[in-house]
């Protein structure tokens, strides 16, 4: 699709979006105007995860990766969302691009991606993100910001004039869906909604149009 002659007006389900059987090719298509269009951090993502008590949890993420397999993050396995996506792995994702008015929701079980992938990806990261992860004691208490400045100060001088490693506890999740909604703003609130839905991750697609 030609993203400069989109017609953000036109119906979701009027459109050849309908069309699609594969919520990820929807996906990548959107995700692919909001990098064109979207200022800020159009990789942006709400991750709700389950405590201890069975509540929600929620808070701002990067989305690092994403095929039909699911969708993949990067954190620090101790932080509390770590620990919350090991103890229930289950979460939900939201896009939202306020520039191109559209949401994508997302939820479905989660795993932990290989040492090879987490690897690779943080091989990426610029040196001193390499070395925040190892200074960070990510979630915990932290008495003063000096005493982060010291962990950076000592982790910078121990592998100095050496590739920094990754980290045990630095890894990757990946959601797989069972639910996919794309959501489309439309005047007077009269939004188009289209849901993909599936028994498993290796089940065929269900779709269904909701009323907004």
């Amino acid at each position: 699709m030609n993203t400069n002659s989109y017609n953000y007006s036109q119906s979701l389900i009027e459109s050849e979006w309908l069309m699609a059987t594969n919520p990820f090719e929807i996906f990548a298509q959107w995700f692919e105007m909001a990098k064109a269009l979207e200022p800020e951090d159009p990789n942006a993502m709400a991750l709700s995860t389950i405590d201890s008590q069975g509540d929600p949890n929620v808070r701002i993420v990067l989305l690092k990766g994403f095929n039909e397999n699911g969708f993949v993050l990067f954190t620090n396995s101790l932080s509390v969302k770590g620990q919350e996506l090991e103890a229930h792995p289950k979460a939900a994702l939201a896009f939202h691009w306020k520039s191109l008015r559209r949401q994508v929701r997302i939820a479905g079980g989660v795993e932990q991606v290989t040492a090879q992938e987490a690897n690779e990806y943080f091989a990426t990261r610029p040196r001193d993100s390499q070395i925040g992860a190892w200074a960070s004691l990510q979630s915990q208490t932290m008495n003063a910001r000096g005493d982060f400045e010291l962990r950076i100060q000592d982790f910078t001088k121990e592998f100095e004039g050496k590739n920094v490693s990754r980290p045990p506890h630095w890894t990757g999740y990946r959601i797989i869906p069972s639910r996919i909604e794309f959501w489309q703003d439309r005047p007077f609130r009269l939004h188009d909604r289209l849901e993909f839905m599936r028994d498993n991750e290796n089940g065929a697609w269900k779709i269904r149009i909701l009323y907004p």
